[in-house]
């Protein structure tokens, strides 16, 4: 067993930050948090927060040092890739990898890029892994993307929409047939073995097997998605809503139990759609009761600066610890990564020490552990 001194403990909860305590791990698991001294060896000291979790990124498919020809975020064959997945897709040599672990961020939830009506499967990795085997820790669902995206994307192979109605009648196209391909299983019209795997594929997000990811950043494509989950009954978490500027669209999103993975909050305004994107509008998110975490969406936000996003929550008012939930727990627990983001018995140990309070401009960390393995001291 070793530990580590926390001389301030975030650990990920809302929950006030406890002083002088030990964190006493086991390979890769917490075996306790506690006041006393424990009778191993303490490996660091300083201020502890856990590893941060980004819950969007393109991280090892946009690569650092690489031209855009090389980037593999959207596959270009057709609108509609449920079997695309994005680890085929990941190299772990990115140089971002590398900078990431360094300053915290320990796990990045890749997506295949919003060019797509349905883009693929996400991938919760391991910053730190070699290959991307050790770097698999889950698939926690299927990309989507609603709005201005998907028709942006004309040149592209395939049946490609040139309006929003275009690419929502293409979805729905799609759904309309996997349910009646479902109905005609329960009728026993249909064995399984009859079915093309796109239509399983799409089968798995209409009984709730697979969660759609969706990229939506407009307020009528918000409310356009929880018209689809009406109707067709599939589980969704909201993954940008950059441009939203109101309470009453988050009053909606509550009333409809959706999560949303947030932001990026630090990014150029580069399109129409983000409009009436701006800081201070994350203020009618927190205020809304609605579930939420941050990501990068790198690398629009270079994902070493995660971090960095949550000044502007402090100055809206949120505590430091409430805020450190929101790059650790929050985005785990919404992508059903309940062990990651947290330091508590049981939890992945994987953790970050800093020489004094991370929100501090001259704090960095000086040693980051991942599951137990001390990858930078």
């Amino acid at each position: 067993m070793k530990a580590v001194k926390a001389t301030l403990l975030y650990d990920g909860f809302d929950s006030a930050p406890r002083k002088n305590v030990y964190i006493v791990y086991e390979g890769e698991r917490i075996k306790s948090v506690e006041k006393n001294k424990p009778g191993c060896e303490v490996v660091s000291e300083g201020v502890v927060t856990p590893a941060f979790v980004d819950g969007h990124s393109h991280i090892g498919l946009a690569r650092s040092g690489e031209p855009s020809a090389e980037d593999e975020a959207n596959e270009h064959m057709a609108p509609m890739l449920p079997l695309v997945n994005a680890i085929d897709s990941v190299y772990m040599d990115d140089f971002a990898l590398r900078d990431s672990v360094e300053h915290g961020v320990l796990y990045s939830h890749v997506m295949p890029g919003s060019g797509n009506i349905i883009g693929g499967k996400t991938a919760m990795i391991r910053n730190f892994a070699k290959d991307i085997q050790d770097a698999y820790v889950s698939q926690p669902g299927i990309k989507a993307a609603l709005g201005y995206n998907p028709r942006s994307t004309t040149s592209w192979k395939g049946d490609r929409p040139h309006t929003r109605m275009g690419a929502l009648s293409i979805l729905r196209n799609e759904f309309i047939k996997a349910r009646k391909a479902q109905e005609l299983l329960a009728m026993k019209k249909k064995i399984r073995a009859e079915l093309e795997p796109q239509t399983e594929a799409l089968m798995e997000i209409l009984d709730g097997r697979q969660v759609l990811m969706v990229h939506v950043h407009k307020e009528d494509d918000i409310v356009n998605l929880i018209n689809l989950i009406q109707e067709f009954g599939f589980r969704a978490v909201i993954h940008h809503a950059g441009d939203v500027h109101s309470a009453e669209l988050w009053k909606k999103v509550k009333k409809a139990n959706l999560d949303v993975i947030y932001g990026p909050v630090d990014a150029f305004s580069y399109k129409v759609e983000l409009k009436h994107e701006d800081w201070r509008n994350s203020k009618y998110l927190m205020d809304s009761g609605v579930r939420f975490g941050l990501m990068t969406d790198h690398p629009v936000i270079l994902q070493r600066n995660l971090f960095l996003q949550l000044r502007f929550f402090l100055r809206l008012g949120m505590s430091r610890q409430k805020a450190i939930s929101l790059v650790s727990s929050q985005p785990a627990a919404i992508l059903g990564m309940h062990e990651l983001g947290s330091i508590q018995k049981g939890k992945v140990s994987s953790l970050v020490v800093w020489n004094s309070d991370p929100f501090s401009l001259d704090s960095w960390p000086v040693a980051v552990i991942g599951e137990g393995k001390t990858l930078v001291e």
